[in-house]
């Protein structure tokens, strides 16, 4: 069963229409690669699915439930089952660590002091970010600022979880950890999407890749049939062929 299924979708800005006719699903426990070209709307399409930007058009379902439409106090519900991990970790810079980590359990949850602060000590140090508690994010470096981010967005143990560009500027070591988390988040089961232009990361986590190309999806395909297709459009745009 899909857990996400965008069927239709259209997106404008004024007079410019950015998406036109997006369908693509994801199953459970699946990552899909969304790629495309810079300016192709990839980002506004994870922010569509949060309620971040609004929908012109089309269906946009998670667990069956249509979300088009939703008032903000709706989005609200929707944003505990999903967590985005923002391309540059979107944290309070005037909060610490453990600051950014409790907000969104202290806005969503009835936990007590105790329980959050045991919550926060497990979840950093799950992902490798021990005695960061009391860092400010500017103390923080750019790998270690994502890591906080993608601890925050799975505070509220989201069943999915959407990454934009988690590993952009990062060197080898951060992008294998980022890697890492991913993969360890997919063993639980969580369902997720990976906007991103590295393709080894890409390649690494994701189960399935979707080309996002003149304002639709243009191409999809398994990691499998990739590989015995080397003629497919989303190869050919990964070895630069075609843009």
């Amino acid at each position: 069963m899909a857990v996400i299924e965008v069927r239709n979708f259209k997106k404008n800005f004024g007079t410019k229409t950015i998406h036109e006719d997006v369908s693509f699903y994801v199953r459970k426990g699946e990552c899909l690669g969304l790629v495309g070209g810079s300016g192709t709307g990839k980002s506004v399409l994870l922010r569509s699915l949060i309620g971040l930007e609004k929908s012109d058009g089309g269906s946009i379902q998670i667990n069956d439930q249509e979300i088009v439409g939703f008032s903000e106090i709706q989005w609200l519900q929707i944003r505990k089952k999903v967590g985005y991990a923002f391309q540059g970790g979107a944290l309070f810079d005037s909060m610490t660590v453990f600051e950014n980590l409790a907000y969104p359990l202290l806005e969503h949850t009835e936990l007590n002091k105790q329980q959050i602060k045991d919550k926060i000590t497990q979840q950093l140090n799950d992902f490798g970010l021990n005695d960061t508690e009391s860092l400010f994010p500017g103390e923080l470096s750019g790998g270690m600022q994502k890591r906080v981010g993608l601890a925050r967005a799975m505070m509220l143990e989201p069943e999915i979880i959407l990454y934009d560009e988690p590993t952009a500027g990062l060197d080898p070591y951060n992008t294998k950890k980022i890697q890492d988390l991913i993969l360890r988040l997919k063993a639980k089961g969580v369902t997720s999407i990976l906007v991103t232009h590295d393709m080894p990361t890409a390649f690494a986590v994701c189960d399935k890749f979707a080309f996002l190309k003149d304002k639709r999806i243009i191409e999809q395909g398994t990691l499998a049939q990739l590989k015995d297709s080397p003629q497919s459009m989303i190869n050919q745009f990964i070895e630069g062929i075609i843009i």
